[in-house]
């Protein structure tokens, strides 16, 4: 089962829409394929799921109320020292997933709370309860992890989860010094958590191939001997009718260019699918 994070603690680089895409891609490749969604705004979750999305939030069946039901283990789950531990279901990530209108494509959706017990999660030092119970479940071939663009507890859960990491790249300024936080952290959870993490490289998005300043930002990259991946994803208005209807590119319309892009970024960190 390949575990792969998408990372940049920069917002606006196109995390979600490369997750989405990416996991739509491999589910349709035929790959029994999982989104697990750590970010508050929900926007994988909303994008994969749409309507199913609100029914998974009053099921209370979304990666909140995992990790919720980890921080009320007494009270919810009945363990204790000194009486028998009790099965509950809840204490089971398979019990959270959600099988999306796509085939071969499950979803753990997110919810807004996630940020109001980050601070409990931290105390209580659950930073390898997602690991721990990915290493448990092994029903997929392909996990994608969606986080949220910051250094919290819940991208340093998905980092140390992973074994793969791809690196979202927008073309300006801004991203490109973000760039060099991201190696920093991404070798620290490498040293003190996670010896097996790889970084597969960085995914230049947004990319305008006519434009110059565009030009010079990767090619300066390149030369610093960073990991540009070869795919790149070019601007499209096309995308935001993706998000709108709740359709990744694949489904959507499978000829436009975008499509052929994300297809050509999975074909080269899976190149036997």
């Amino acid at each position: 089962m390949t575990r792969r994070v998408i990372f940049n603690k920069k917002g606006g680089v196109g995390k979600t829409t490369i997750t989405c895409n990416l996991a739509a891609i491999s589910s349709q490749s035929g790959k029994k394929t999982l989104v697990i969604d750590l970010d508050p705004q929900c926007n994988a979750s909303n994008y994969l799921m749409n309507d199913q999305f609100l029914a998974a939030r009053d099921q209370k069946k979304t990666i909140y109320d995992y990790f919720k039901g980890s921080l009320d283990v007494g009270s919810t789950f009945g363990f204790n020292p000194f009486f028998p531990r009790l099965d509950r279901s809840e204490n089971d990530l398979s019990y959270y997933l959600h099988q999306t209108v796509y085939d071969n494509l499950w979803m753990i959706p997110a919810h807004p709370n996630l940020a109001e017990i980050e601070n409990q999660l931290v105390n209580k030092h659950k930073i390898y309860k997602l690991r721990d119970a990915l290493n448990s479940m092994n029903r997929f071939d392909a996990v994608f992890i969606d986080t949220p663009p910051a250094l919290n507890f819940f991208s340093q859960s998905a980092l140390i989860a992973a074994s793969k990491c791809l690196i979202p790249f927008d073309c300006d300024a801004f991203s490109r010094d973000a760039i060099y936080d991201v190696g920093h952290h991404i070798g620290d959870i490498q040293n003190d958590h996670n010896h097996d993490l790889q970084v597969e490289g960085i995914v230049v998005n947004q990319f305008m191939p006519r434009a110059k300043h565009h030009q010079e930002i990767v090619e300066a990259l390149k030369a610093e001997g960073l990991p540009i991946l070869s795919a790149c994803l070019s601007s499209s208005v096309k995308i935001r009718e993706s998000h709108q209807s709740s359709k990744p590119m694949i489904f959507l319309d499978p000829k436009h260019k975008l499509t052929g892009e994300f297809t050509a970024l999975y074909r080269e960190i899976e190149p036997e699918s």
